[in-house]
């Protein structure tokens, strides 16, 4: 699994990087199918503008893409609530994708007999 970390309107250090990197990494403990994460990091010049750092996240499956988007006051806490978000839809798709697959081959082999009249 790649994890690759993109800045706009922000220069990407190490430290950033690596907290990313942290932070993110953990959601692949959950489920084995991800196949890579992108994060974007960005920074909103507008000085109007409140929630100043956006982070957001495209999760790449084998049966699918998570994307989900959070924005704080820093760039830290936008990624500790990114994180918390993803870990949640990760989750959520996870489920879903089992339960749909053991649903569907239960309909598949109980299968009623016609009814002769």
């Amino acid at each position: 699994m790649h994890i690759h970390v993109n800045g706009k309107n922000i220069e990407i250090t190490d430290a950033i990087k690596a907290y990313v990197k942290e932070k993110v990494g953990k959601v692949a403990n959950h489920y084995d199918q991800i196949t890579g994460i992108d994060v974007i990091l960005s920074v909103i010049k507008n000085p109007a503008a409140t929630g100043k750092h956006v982070a957001e996240v495209s999760c790449k499956m084998n049966t699918g893409v998570v994307h989900c988007e959070e924005s704080a006051e820093s760039m830290y806490a936008s990624i500790d609530l990114l994180a918390d978000k993803l870990d949640r839809q990760v989750k959520k798709f996870k489920d879903k994708a089992l339960n749909t697959s053991d649903k569907s081959t239960i309909r598949n082999s109980e299968v009623p007999e016609p009814v002769e009249s």
